[in-house]
């Protein structure tokens, strides 16, 4: 079986790469060149270098590569609007292309090598079933993150497509985070979600579910409430 993982080298796609090496060869995606290096020192590991918001780099690394049998669409950015009402238009801007324009870029490269009866992962957030305070860049791509994948789950009848919403993961990305993150579950638990979940093929995995059950829940109060309880979250 061959897996392709994104923003293998940190995080929820490192932890991924090492679980799936266990029983699948894995194609581990990623920027860092000493952190793939790494990487590929596994058994069941070929490293993949490519910058996901550069197409012509993708297709030239990705056309060598076998079918795969999963592809997990992972690589991600994080940053936050401090100030909406200085909109910081170019944060947004790079935001919005690590986050959704480059999974078009890797989709474009990587669908016709998906095997039929294969699987795509997308990885979005559970930012998305709530908006939150400083999320208008985050939340925004990851909703397109969602809505796409949920698109893709109609136009793919011969592909098994799933999205992905993690609550907090403690990860580098995440150790930025100047706020209190509850709940929030390691790499390694997050992978383990993540691999059970594509063994079952569920259209959405979400975890930990006591955290993102709690979200869904909230969803359900009317926005009025929402709101009100959203507003006093703000600095």
């Amino acid at each position: 079986m061959n897996v392709l993982i994104t923003g293998a080298t940190s995080g929820i796609g490192e932890a991924l790469a090492l679980k799936y090496a266990t029983d699948a060869h894995v194609f581990a995606c990623g920027r860092s060149q000493d952190k793939l290096d790494e990487l590929a020192q596994h058994d069941n590991i070929t490293a993949v270098r490519f910058d996901i918001t550069d197409l012509a780099d993708i297709k030239q690394q990705v056309e060598s590569l076998p079918e795969f049998d999963i592809v997990v669409l992972n690589a991600g950015s994080c940053e936050y609007i401090n100030d909406a009402k200085h909109f910081d238009s170019a944060l947004f801007e790079r935001v919005i292309k690590v986050n959704l324009i480059s999974l078009g870029y890797c989709l474009e490269a990587m669908l016709p090598k998906i095997k039929s009866g294969g699987q795509l992962a997308i990885v979005s957030s559970s930012v998305t079933y709530l908006p939150l305070t400083r999320s208008e860049a985050y939340g925004a791509s990851k909703a397109g993150a969602t809505y796409l994948a949920k698109c893709l789950e109609i136009d793919l009848p011969d592909i098994d497509v799933s999205v992905v919403h993690p609550g907090f993961v403690k990860t580098p990305l995440t150790d930025k985070n100047d706020f209190p993150m509850p709940m929030a579950i390691t790499a390694e638990q997050a992978a383990q979600y993540m691999y059970k979940g594509l063994k079952k093929r569920h259209k959405e995995i979400h975890f930990p579910k006591r955290f993102t059950l709690f979200l869904k829940l909230l969803r359900a109060l009317p926005w009025f409430i929402w709101s009100k309880l959203a507003k006093g979250m703000v600095r």
